[in-house]
């Protein structure tokens, strides 16, 4: 954001007072001063802030395959419908279930006419067993025809028994058979909105085949990645900031809460997992978006604040510092107009460059030490500055206008800049 800021800021605001600073310029060893903006700085604390890449999953998202094999007979919703638990949602060809089935049951059929066949003819054996074992007692009866009988009736058991298992086979298999057949409505598992959808009449459908994404797409839960050093000072219930894209293109903060962290780490890439759970009533986040979060910590200690922006890198050196305009006193303050809220340039003054000791980063200012507070700082223009210009005609602006530059995003920038360019068809002049 800061490179974007450092390419784009200038060339917005060299554009919007082309037109001021060729009345105003004067040469400085044959060096053209130029403009620049500048913030007073703050004094106070600094929240500490973590960004983070979220991925938004709804609650009870769910892939829905189907449980049978078959050709998809008719489909009865569509991407976004709202569906209720135990829904239809998809109609299978059953006509081979249908006949599985008959089959089954015909066969059940089989079994228990065996089993009374069966049943019966252990009767009758138990039956001649005791009339015979009656005549054996009175020894009118051999003890071989009693054996004999008695081995037939231990055979008839043997097949009741065998009739039995059958019967309760078939039983099972119609049992199946009804289950398979009520698998060929493929119903919703829970209440949400229907998504990815892939089922086609006429399509195959098969166990690895996914029909559909379904989702409870009012409750949403936002996964980051926290390594094993962020654990320390990444705690549940601290302030989570979800930023996204409206309808209109404006960038709106969701707030929430940390809810949940995964105790156990990832043995390979020492991560966890967290999770945010957010209320989406406003419908602005949808499942498989990649959005920043930012997650609040706690504050700094009391120290000199300065915009993000003001912060410049020496591309020779390295060195990060700020450039203050040392002579514009505390008597001048940003004169708000009705179109930017900004002040008219000073005459040329003395800039110089300061390394500066940051002790804490937040998402839109930054704590230093090193720095009286009060102190005007250049937050745009800098690289103007860093060919040795050691004098620049200053825009004093609010804080509030420079924090809100540094929100705008790539996009909003260029728009600006091309606006301002058509209205001004003066050639810039540096």
């Amino acid at each position: 954001m800061r490179k974007i800021l450092t390419i784009i800021l200038p060339l917005l605001f060299l554009i919007s007072c082309s037109k001021e600073s060729q009345d105003q310029q004067s040469n400085q060893g044959n060096l053209v001063i130029p403009a620049v903006e500048a913030v007073q700085s703050q004094f106070g604390s600094l929240p500490l802030v973590e960004r983070f890449s979220g991925n938004v999953v709804s609650e009870n998202q769910i892939e829905l395959y189907p449980e049978v094999n078959a050709q998809i007979a008719e489909v009865y919703v569509e991407n976004g419908d709202f569906v209720n638990k135990g829904d239809v949602l998809v109609k299978l060809q059953d006509e081979p279930f249908q006949k599985q089935l008959q089959q089954s049951e015909a066969n059940l059929k089989i079994n228990n006419a065996r089993l009374k066949q069966a049943k019966a003819q252990l009767s009758t054996l138990e039956a001649q067993y005791k009339r015979i074992q009656a005549l054996a007692e009175k020894d009118l009866s051999s003890e071989l025809e009693l054996e004999q009988i008695n081995a037939e009736k231990i055979s008839a058991e043997a097949d009741v028994e065998l009739a039995e298992a059958q019967v309760e086979q078939s039983a099972a298999l119609v049992d199946e058979r009804k289950n398979q057949l009520t698998k060929t409505l493929i119903k919703a598992p829970v209440t949400g909105t229907i998504g990815q959808r892939n089922a086609q009449p006429g399509m195959q459908a098969s166990a690895s085949t996914p029909l559909f994404m379904i989702g409870d797409l009012s409750k949403l839960r936002v996964e980051i990645l926290l390594t094993e050093s962020m654990l320390n000072k990444i705690k549940v219930g601290q302030t989570a900031a979800i930023s996204v894209t409206d309808q209109n293109g404006e960038i709106v903060t969701i707030n929430g809460e940390l809810s949940r962290i995964s105790p156990f780490l990832n043995e390979i890439t020492r991560s966890t997992e967290a999770e945010i759970d957010i209320n989406n009533q406003n419908g602005l986040l949808n499942p498989g978006m990649y959005v920043p979060v930012d997650i609040f910590y706690g504050e700094s200690q009391q120290a000199t604040l300065i915009p993000t922006s003001a912060i410049f890198i020496d591309p020779n050196t390295g060195t990060e510092g700020i450039y203050i305009a040392n002579s514009i006193g505390s008597e001048i303050k940003p004169v708000s107009d009705s179109s930017s809220g900004v002040s008219s340039l000073t005459s040329p003054t003395d800039v110089t460059f300061q390394e500066i000791d940051v002790i804490a980063r937040g998402k839109m200012e930054v704590a230093v030490n090193g720095l009286e507070s009060g102190k005007w700082v250049v937050t745009l223009g800098q690289n103007l500055l860093s060919e040795g210009r050691e004098q620049a005609r200053v825009k004093t602006i609010p804080w509030e206008h420079v924090i809100r530059l540094q929100q705008m995003q790539r996009e909003d920038l260029l728009n600006d800049v091309m606006k301002d360019k058509q209205q001004t068809p003066e050639k810039t002049t540096l």
